[in-house]
């Protein structure tokens, strides 16, 4: 965590969300415990070891034991099952028959990783009897699962390794975050106010799709829910906003007082319409006429909105549900997410300049973020502050949420590399992307998976992460 982040955080304390969910069981055939004495113990030892690095994953873990057999695979299935688990882990200790792991994975309607971690990089031969053997056999039942899985119409997911292999656990460790975004999205409320920008066919979503898909639930608000919460605001409550905003931005000279008075007294009441409406993310947009009531709340909201983000509750404009969820996926998983679109290509350079007016992922920034006056948002009416950064240099990860035409929706993904140059100081949050080829071959290729016109842009290359997310979540995943 950077002095930056640490500091954002402390300002403005993360969203505390329900905790992901890990039902974990261990197994091997019952019919050799008489046989070889020594080996239930270990392979016990094991699962206890494996059980304590689940526990610290930053995840409710839900042990359901060791079984032996079928019946005994049974009972643990019914325990998670209750349990409402977000994935469920198996391990395969030894060979054990697939009959004693299929009833875990089809009555808990819950995704399923299957592990086998051997106990160490190797058999010692020369020393080794048939019980010692025994403990290394976990791999040999991972086809046999994967068969039946197959047959049985489960997505089968595996991670195979030695108990204490690193690459092994950061593997595991990807299923973890996937989870966390799985059950993010399962249970997220997105809030949605105003109505779609005219003409964007793209950002238009099917407001059912949402909770078909990924079991969330979208809010449909009016911007007169969030007026009626900004005219509550006091005098007192929008001055100390006003000097939240000021530990937070550098504040440039085009910025005019009363703008920024009024985006404070907006950030206030955004924060009330959240907390009232138990909200995990915001797409907004209205049209407004000639500074009406409601054209102001909207180009007040841009300051508001990026302090929601920077708390892990993404709020973006152009009414941008889809992009949302996708800004959504990414927080949960540890990699921030900005509001972001294409704005030019650098042929010299060999670069993609991206970027968007209005909210943005303060943690993202590669210094403290800047607060610019506008007299006019381009493509939009009203006027007020804007946030103006650029993005940290290094790797990132762009994520956004296509829809095909069927409906179905798919994970879109592609990794670059941020570079500095020069950059447009327009308040808008700007970087200069490289993926490591011509940038009009990388236009044609983006824009031919399905994505809209927004994505989030996300720190880290982290295509690997999303990809298990959308195969927990039943998704398509594409990545260019």
């Amino acid at each position: 965590m950077t002095d930056r982040t640490a500091l954002i955080q402390n300002l403005l304390p993360p969203k505390v969300r329900r905790r992901t969910r890990i039902g974990l069981v261990a197994g091997g055939l019952g019919t050799y415990w008489p046989q070889f004495p020594g080996l239930l113990p270990q392979l016990q030892e094991s699962a206890r070891y494996v059980s304590q690095r689940f526990e610290g994953l930053d995840a409710e873990v839900i042990d359901a034991g060791f079984i032996s057999d079928a019946q005994e695979g049974v009972v643990a299935a019914e325990k998670l099952r209750v349990a409402d688990c977000d994935l469920i882990v198996l391990f395969l200790t030894t060979y054990l028959t697939s009959s004693m792991v299929l009833p875990v994975a089809q009555r808990s309607n819950t995704p399923v990783l299957v592990i086998d971690l051997q106990p160490t990089e190797k058999m010692d031969h020369a020393n080794f009897d048939t019980g010692l053997w025994l403990a290394y056999c976990g791999q040999c039942p991972v086809p046999e699962v994967g068969n039946v899985f197959r047959r049985a119409g489960i997505p089968f997911r595996s991670v195979s390794g030695y108990l204490r292999q690193d690459s092994a656990w950061h593997r595991i460790e990807r299923w973890i975050t996937a989870a966390r975004v799985r059950a993010t999205l399962r249970h997220a409320r997105h809030g949605l106010m105003g109505h779609v920008y005219p003409g964007m066919l793209d950002v238009s979503t099917d407001l059912t799709l949402l909770p078909t898909t990924f079991g969330s639930h979208v809010e449909v608000l009016e911007f007169d829910d969030l007026r009626q919460r900004v005219e509550q605001v006091t005098d007192a409550e929008a001055e100390a906003r006003m000097d939240l905003a000021r530990q937070v931005f550098t504040l440039d000279d085009t910025v005019v007082t009363d703008d920024f008075a009024w985006g404070a007294r907006v950030s206030v009441g955004l924060d009330r319409l959240v907390e009232d409406f138990d909200l995990d993310s915001l797409a907004y947009y209205h049209r407004g006429l000639d500074g009406e009531q409601h054209e102001r709340l909207g180009a007040g909201m841009i300051l508001g909105a990026s302090l929601l983000t920077a708390r892990g509750i993404p709020a973006t404009g152009e009414y941008e549900l889809r992009t949302t969820v996708a800004q959504l996926a990414t927080q949960v998983a540890g990699a921030g997410g900005s509001f972001t679109e294409i704005q030019a290509l650098n042929f010299e350079d060999d670069v993609v300049e991206m970027g968007h007016d209005g909210p943005a992922h303060l943690t993202v920034s590669s210094g403290q973020p800047l607060l610019r006056g506008l007299g006019v948002y381009h493509g939009k009416r009203g006027w007020g502050v804007s946030v103006e950064f650029d993005v940290r240099p290094g790797p990132v990860t762009l994520l956004g949420l296509g829809q095909d035409r069927d409906g179905g929706l798919a994970f879109v993904a592609s990794q670059g590399v941020v570079v500095p140059g020069p950059l447009l100081a327009i308040g808008n949050t700007t970087s200069r992307v490289d993926f490591g080829r011509d940038p009009g071959e990388w236009v044609d290729a983006w824009s031919a998976t399905g994505i809209g016109h927004h994505w989030s842009l996300s720190l880290g290359h982290r295509a690997a992460d999303y990809q298990a997310a959308a195969s927990l979540l039943g998704i398509d995943f594409r990545q260019v």
